[in-house]
């Protein structure tokens, strides 16, 4: 009899799931990138729309410069010996989110008043328009850079504790 060999189609299918189902990574320097990007962009579409002059300038500076100053230091510090920390790890994610979230608006806040500190003992005159934008401008973005990359590297950690788990 002529017997027919058929090739094993489930190999294909599994090929195919494997390589879908990679690790997400937290790659700091593209979450600093974005925060700078996308809070720069979203302001200075707003400004353009309001005819926002000082918008449209902070967009770019104090907007965007503090959101990727942020993301920057919160992303060192869940990299280092605190991202490691069991309660960073085993807290629900909103939990740590929002503690994060709450530490980046502090910090901004901080900044602001040491930057409008600064520049008063700098400049008695006090004249620069934008000093007035840092009291919302730096608390804010502070919270947004804060939360975006603590939920998007918590969803990294959480994807790779869980695959090593199946091992």
């Amino acid at each position: 009899m002529n017997q027919m060999k058929y090739q094993n189609q489930t190999d294909d299918v599994y090929g195919i799931k494997a390589v879908g189902s990679k690790k997400k990574t937290f790659v700091l320097w593209r979450e600093v990138v974005m925060a700078y990007a996308a809070p720069a962009i979203m302001a200075g579409i707003g400004g353009l729309v309001t005819s926002d002059r000082g918008l449209q300038i902070g967009a770019l500076t104090t907007i965007g410069a503090a959101s990727a100053l942020m993301a920057l230091m919160i992303g060192l510090l869940l990299r280092s010996r605190v991202g490691q920390m069991r309660w960073v790890i085993g807290a629900p994610h909103l939990v740590v989110v929002g503690v994060f979230a709450l530490a980046g608006s502090s910090f901004g806040l901080f900044a602001a008043w040491a930057t409008s500190g600064l520049l008063e003992i700098m400049i008695p005159s006090n004249d620069l328009a934008w000093v007035g934008r840092v009291w919302t401008d730096f608390p804010l973005s502070g919270f947004i850079a804060s939360t975006i990359v603590t939920w998007r590297w918590r969803l990294a950690v959480a994807t790779n504790f869980s695959s090593k788990r199946r091992r």
